[in-house]
């Protein structure tokens, strides 16, 4: 029994159940540690962004200014990074990490810039733009019916589309940078199994095996750590340089800063029409790119409900639509959710504080370039695989018995991987969906706004064939 000296008995404030209640670790079944590794897995399959990326972006920026800019364009890639994730964590509350995408990010230096000869700044002026007028789309909950008007049998068949995606873009790395090489080129065959001769291929099969023992036995963080041991295994074995350095601090973007504003400026009378066209295929792979990863990966997460809803989308393209707008402004290309995101949602995270992790991991990795500059592709090439065998399981729920479904997932399916774009897949998908609906009878299983997209999709294949060849 207390004596009455005794000071009264106060409840210290745990921020571990605080953080649980904000987030629904018991509606999700998760919990802080698996959400901090989840994280930190979804960081270490997309931190090669912060090295690509901005070598890419120089291709575009560097024929046109004085100077070593990829110092600058690193700084721009991850706080945009970080930015776009932060958001998407703490208001949209799902895992998902967003970074300058790849793909778009070549078009824009080497369709865009080098191709049609327009000035970068311009071209971010058009990133700016298309940001603005996602952020339009999403206020007046346009974005949200999109996702909505995606049918069922085309989200599942875009899981699994993704998840061949992402085990093929890991395998098919180049062994001369890096990368895996399982899958090589092929002049007859278009893709051939790779050779065993090459130092990468074995070190990307060991990191493979090794994964998926860790896997298997449920070891917390698996693939986390098969990024790990693999790294380690091919820095000592000296089949990839090893880490230069530890800490260089970070340059911030002084001279890419704003130059999107400037770049408003370089519109004029005879290069209005490409700048048109440019932003229109920005606005369109974003939105699409977008609307695909997160009906994929959420499928695969278990978010949407038996409306075809993802619950919160709103917050989520909000997310998307001012990482878009931040990155123009610091000077990087377009900022769209990473498929990569379906590791950490493999690893087990289901929340906002997944993305949490990864975009703090993406900040401090600035401090740490040399370090995550040297993890090679074929040590994350195992991470995408073994993610490419979740994101599969979902080709289940694909109705292959009824024509009229079966044809469009597969197409949806076969064309991510091999048209290596999720808003071209998506773009088959939902323009046979109506059509097959269309010629047994059955118009009535069709929303109008499907309709719409199958017109918009067709149309924009006919205008991106006679502007971009």
């Amino acid at each position: 029994m207390a004596s009455k000296l005794d000071p009264p008995e106060t409840s210290i404030p745990n921020p571990e159940s605080r953080i649980a209640r904000y987030f629904e670790f018991n509606s999700y079944q998760t919990n802080f540690r698996t959400e901090v590794f989840a994280g930190l897995t979804t960081f270490m399959t997309v931190a090669y962004i912060l090295v690509v990326n901005p070598l890419i972006l120089s291709d575009a920026v560097f024929l046109q200014e004085s100077g070593d800019l990829f110092p600058e364009l690193v700084v721009a890639t991850g706080i945009s990074a970080a930015v776009g994730t932060l958001i998407m964590g703490l208001y949209g509350k799902y895992p998902f990490v967003l970074a300058s995408g790849m793909g778009i990010n070549a078009f824009f230096t080497y369709s865009v810039v080098l191709g049609l000869g327009i000035d970068w700044r311009t071209a971010l002026a058009a990133v700016f733009i298309e940001g603005l007028i996602f952020i339009a789309l999403t206020l007046t909950d346009i974005r949200r019916h999109l996702i909505i008007a995606v049918p069922n049998a085309i989200k599942t068949a875009t899981t699994v589309g993704i998840g061949l995606f992402v085990a093929y873009i890991g395998l098919a790395s180049a062994t001369d940078t890096g990368g895996a090489g399982l899958i090589v080129a092929n002049e007859v065959t278009k893709t051939a199994f790779g050779s065993f001769r090459e130092p990468a291929t074995l070190l990307a099969t060991f990191g493979l095996f090794l994964t998926t023992f860790l896997m298997i036995r449920q070891i917390k963080g698996a693939i986390l750590w098969g990024i790990v041991g693999t790294s380690l295994l091919g820095w000592g074995l000296g089949v990839t340089n090893a880490p230069t350095g530890i800490i260089e601090l970070p340059q911030f973007p002084t001279h890419l800063f704003g130059q999107a504003f400037i770049g408003l400026s370089g519109i004029n009378s005879s290069n209005i029409i490409d700048f048109l066209a440019v932003l229109l295929v920005f606005l369109f792979v974003d939105i699409f790119d977008t609307i695909g990863t997160l009906a994929g990966v959420s499928t695969q997460a278990g978010y949407i409900n038996e409306k075809g809803e993802l619950p919160r989308a709103n917050q989520a393209l909000t997310a998307d639509a001012v990482a878009t707008t931040t990155g123009a402004i610091l000077g990087t290309s377009t900022v769209t959710t990473f498929i990569e995101s379906a590791a950490g949602v493999a690893e087990g995270g289901r929340t906002g504080l997944t993305a949490i992790v990864a975009a703090f991991m993406l900040l401090v990795a600035l401090l740490f370039i040399p370090i995550f500059e040297a993890i090679p592709a074929f040590a994350t090439a195992p991470a995408l695989t073994i993610v490419g065998v979740f994101m599969m399981t979902s080709v289940k729920n694909i109705h292959w018995d009824d024509l009229t479904e079966a044809i469009p997932a597969f197409a949806t399916i076969f064309f991510i991987p091999f048209g290596f774009s999720i808003a071209e897949g998506l773009s088959v998908g939902l323009i046979l969906y109506p059509f097959t609906k269309l010629v047994s009878g059955r118009t009535k299983e069709v929303p109008m706004v499907t309709w719409i997209l199958a017109a918009v999709f067709i149309f924009r294949f006919i205008f991106t064939t006679l502007r971009f060849g």
